[in-house]
């Protein structure tokens, strides 16, 4: 197979771009994605690290998803069926979680159709009646091609190419999130597996409490938009110590030495506001962006819109 030819190329693997992928596949469409990541997952990503010998998954980017659209729900049973996800109780009566790791049903999507991990899109451009993706390494052709990424990186990447879709991505702006992963030596003075708060922490959560997980105790942190802002161009180590802090303080907890201290910036990590369009396909131009930041701000909303924008590539052939 020419791996730099496809009829469709999805840039993008996250829910979104999997979701879609996947509805096109099981209509027997030939189907391709790229993504910039090492491996499943986009903001369902799972940290690996090892402490005290012990490998463990911190969930550092969504924490839980409900399920309430018939389509989504009927995509989480045959997750549930086959291990890639559980309920998670301690979050809601209707939460899901991946398992081992958030990521689980994006790698089981992963699975079943060709996906090129470490590959980042840099210009798009049409040419000769084909869409053409320079990547950092090679260049691809596709006689369609889907976009499934944030809204700021689809608005940069499209500028040129295809400036309404362009135009429709920049018009959305998404809050920042600083996640923090600890791991301690012993059980934290907490007696809820879960923390909303209002101030510098937005929510915390026992990641060693979710379905599947292995390891000691375990903890994912993410500060609010507002405190993210504040501590955005902060050293990931600095930034991981003081919202460690805070988040001791703001539990009412006694501080505790971790073990196992990281944090990672995610500078997209939440449309703040939103294109209100479950996703746009230009029949014409046979191009089209799907995404969180079109249908609503989860990961049900992302699932929703690669499936709309999937609809829409097999209603025009």
């Amino acid at each position: 197979m020419n791996t730099n030819t496809h009829d469709i190329l999805v840039i993008g693997a996250g829910m979104a771009g999997l979701s879609c992928a996947s509805r096109l596949a099981a209509e027997g469409r030939e189907v391709a994605l790229i993504d910039k990541g090492r491996g499943p997952g986009g903001r369902m990503a799972a940290r690996r690290a090892e402490i005290d010998g012990e490998k463990v998954r911190f969930d550092h980017g969504a924490q839980y998803f409900t399920a309430r659209d018939p389509a989504f729900r009927e995509a989480v049973a045959a997750w549930e069926e086959a291990g890639a996800v559980a309920r998670w109780p301690e979050a809601g009566e209707d939460a899901f979680v991946g398992t081992p790791g958030m990521n689980g049903p994006v790698k089981a999507m992963a699975q079943a159709v060709l996906v090129r991990w470490s590959v980042r899109a840099e210009r798009v451009k049409h040419e000769d009646g084909l869409w053409r993706v320079e990547t950092d390494g090679e260049s691809l052709t596709a006689r369609t091609l889907l976009v499934a990424i944030p809204a700021e990186q689809a608005a940069a990447l499209l500028g040129d190419a295809a400036p309404d879709l362009a135009a429709l991505a920049g018009e959305v702006v998404s809050e920042p999130c600083w996640a923090v992963m600890a791991g301690f030596a012993g059980r934290l003075g907490i007696d809820a597996d879960t923390f909303r708060g209002s101030g510098p922490i937005a929510w915390a959560a026992r990641n060693s409490a979710k379905p599947g997980r292995t390891g000691g105790e375990t903890w994912v942190i993410h500060a609010a938009p507002s405190r993210s802002r504040e501590l955005l161009d902060v050293d990931k180590d600095e930034a991981a110590r003081r919202l460690l802090a805070d988040f001791f303080a703001a539990a009412a907890a006694a501080p505790q030495a971790p073990v196992h201290l990281a944090a990672h910036r995610w500078l997209y990590a939440m449309p703040a506001s939103l294109a209100r369009d479950p996703a746009r396909y230009d029949a014409a131009a046979r191009i089209g962006v799907a995404g969180d930041w079109l249908h609503s701000p989860r990961v049900e909303g992302a699932f929703l819109s690669g499936r709309a924008l999937a609809e829409g590539v097999l209603a025009h052939g």
